[in-house]
């Protein structure tokens, strides 16, 4: 196999946790060793951006869209075995393989592609963010948005705890979040009929267009390319001899329960989020139009009946505003892998969250200052970001899946030939469903 870039992506953590040896016996002490990159992942799994897809599919199609976001998340779960396999097995991550093969152009051109999609999942976090300090604080919008740029100190004081401690509060987080979900679905009191009717996909995701662009827009916020380099990169933070092949092997093994564990923990929340907006708000028109809706009808009996509380809203204020703060330290890691992979600029984090934070405010405070600020107007620019994103999906799938291919890279690890098809056909359907999309808008 060719050799690893001399320089190791993310090289503040990568081999920075030591694991058990191949030949020591205790699953559960390899499992806890290994697990935590899954949590960093997931928590791109459950950003604003999330939320919103989640709700408004909810609201408008009651629990038909629960096929789309189960189909998502397996199909999430495949694509991030992969990332993983190249990132133990090769100690590459996504961007250094596909920069090392081919042309400068293409590798400058996928670099401004991914960035655009990187400020993509970072207008999320900044508009939920601002959001989720409107509800709690009363914070005006556009000092919100302004706010934002001070979550770099954020991120510096997680990354200074070192990356096991970062995977810790991610992981708290994730069960804080499912807890409160979990709480006001189990008031809500949905029907398990209506749940396991809507895990039928139908044949309307492709023909009606609302739907389509709410199916799409909630593939691109659980598929999210960033989050498939930052695996490939955070599966190296773990320390074995890579010289072992069973040490690799179990290396493989344990990532990918890792991964698997925290993706349908994030499947179980997207869930809890989508049935929440079908049970109370599906048929009330003009009730869901807004997070500042569902928060104010949490707490309004003649919406949401029994369910009405102020702590309810509180505690859907307080995730959603948990779940922007994070998902700002992948956003963050994730840019960072994709500037040093693709044309080997390196930044010290704080610069490369300032540069980022600063080129995604720029259009939010021109379209605020042109909209006045309305909430309604940015939360359907998230919802269209999610949009943005599934289109730029296959230029990271496809290069992913001919990557893991390679048996000059992988050796005994390369994909078996249905893997190939499998990885192949679903790029291809998800690429169908951007097509659609694009000639239903035109």
């Amino acid at each position: 196999m060719p050799e690893a870039p001399q320089r190791p992506s993310l090289d503040e953590v990568n081999r920075s946790v030591p694991v058990p040896s191949v030949y020591e016996t205790s699953f559960v002490q390899k499992f806890l060793a290994y697990s935590g990159p899954g949590a960093l992942v997931a928590i791109g799994y459950m950003d604003p951006g999330n939320w919103l897809t989640s709700l408004a599919g909810g609201s408008q199609y009651h629990y038909q869209l629960l096929a789309v976001l189960v189909i998502a998340i397996l199909v999430a779960m495949f694509m991030q075995n992969l990332a993983i396999k190249l990132g133990v097995v090769a100690r590459q991550d996504l961007a250094q393989a596909i920069a090392a093969r081919v042309p400068h152009p293409v590798r400058i051109t996928l670099w401004l592609l991914n960035e655009v999609a990187m400020m993509a999942t970072d207008l999320t976090g900044v508009v939920g963010t601002a959001i989720a300090l409107k509800l709690l604080f009363g914070l005006p919008l556009v000092y919100g948005i302004l706010l934002t740029v001070a979550d770099v100190l954020i991120v510096l004081l997680f990354l200074h705890f070192g990356i096991r401690r970062i995977e810790f509060i991610v992981l708290v987080a994730i069960l804080t979040v499912g807890i409160i979900f979990a709480v006001e679905v189990l008031r809500a009191q949905p029907s398990p009929a209506a749940i396991s009717r809507g895990l039928i996909p139908s044949l309307s995701l492709l023909t009606n267009h609302e739907k389509l662009i709410l199916s799409v827009g909630i593939i691109g916020a659980t598929i999210m390319p960033h989050n498939l380099y930052l695996h490939s990169s955070l599966a190296q933070s773990r320390r074995y001899d890579e010289h072992d092949a069973a040490q690799v092997t179990e290396a493989l093994r344990f990532a990918r329960w890792d991964s698997t564990v925290h993706l349908i923990a994030a499947l179980i929340i997207n869930a809890l989020l989508l049935i929440l907006g079908g049970t109370l708000f599906f048929g009330k028109t003009g009730q869901l139009t807004s997070l500042q809706a569902v928060y104010n009808g949490l707490k309004d009996s003649s919406i949401v009946g029994a369910l009405a509380s102020p702590i309810m809203s509180w505690l859907f204020a307080l995730a959603l505003l948990i779940t922007g703060l994070i998902s700002s330290i992948t956003s963050t890691l994730s840019g960072q892998i994709v500037m040093e992979g693709y044309i080997h600029l390196r930044l010290p984090l704080w610069q490369r969250r300032l540069l980022t934070r600063f080129v995604t405010l720029v259009p939010i405070i021109i379209i605020g200052w042109l909209v006045g600020f309305n909430d309604r107007t940015f939360e359907s620019l998230i919802v269209y970001a999610q949009v943005v994103l599934s289109i730029a999906l296959p230029f990271t799938l496809f290069p992913l899946i001919h990557l893991t291919g390679d048996a000059t890279l992988l050796g005994t690890h390369v994909n078996r030939r249905v893997t190939a098809v499998v990885g192949y056909f679903l790029t291809a359907v998800i690429t169908v469903f951007n097509l659609q999309l694009l000639l239903s808008i035109w």
